[in-house]
């Protein structure tokens, strides 16, 4: 791993994420109710989910800009914990701007991770610019690290252990769940 990676991950403060393609697979799906209407839902990996917890419990503050607006985003950030959550505004500049305003952390503590090129504005803008796997090829080019894993598939997951390894914690967490004394 890249020295610059392991020092970002060192520094990180808050974490912001877009959701479709990032936290999700990027897929959508449209559920008909029983009025006629239809309902979004998306799927989300429960991998992910417990390191939305751990960041949490860390202090790593989790924010989210997303394009869509989605009652499944919404929930997503409740249980995650997550201080911000902005939907529906694929510019994404002012939005993150408001963030770093309210958060007063030092752009170079703050991670972004995306996948389409409205993500990329914010790589500029942050200290730690993360792709997942599946990201446009534009955004992979532009990012400090790149997830071998893909979005929605424990690529939050990879880079939450790589934090934590990084800021000393894995240790901690490998103890509560008593991995290795079995």
């Amino acid at each position: 791993m890249d020295v610059s990676v392991i020092d970002r991950c060192r520094r990180l403060e808050l974490m912001l994420v877009d959701i479709d393609g990032v936290l999700t697979d990027g897929k959508i799906y449209f559920v008909p109710t029983a009025n006629g209407d239809w309902d979004e839902t998306k799927g989300f990996s429960a991998l992910d989910g417990i390191a939305l917890h751990w960041f949490h419990a860390y202090g790593i503050t989790m924010g989210l800009i997303s394009g869509r607006k989605s009652r499944a985003t919404e929930l997503r950030a409740e249980s995650g914990h997550f201080k911000y959550c902005y939907m529906g505004n694929h510019e994404k500049i002012a939005t993150l701007e408001e963030i770093i305003a309210d958060a007063k952390v030092p752009r170079e503590n703050i991670g972004y991770m995306g996948d389409d090129l409205t993500d990329i504005v914010c790589f500029h803008r942050v200290g730690f610019g993360i792709a997942v796997a599946n990201a446009r090829p534009e955004v992979k080019r532009e990012a400090h690290y790149v997830t071998e894993a893909r979005g929605g598939d424990g690529a939050f997951r990879e880079v939450a252990e790589m934090v934590l390894k990084a800021k000393g914690k894995w240790g901690e967490i490998l103890r509560k769940y008593e991995v290795g004394l079995g």
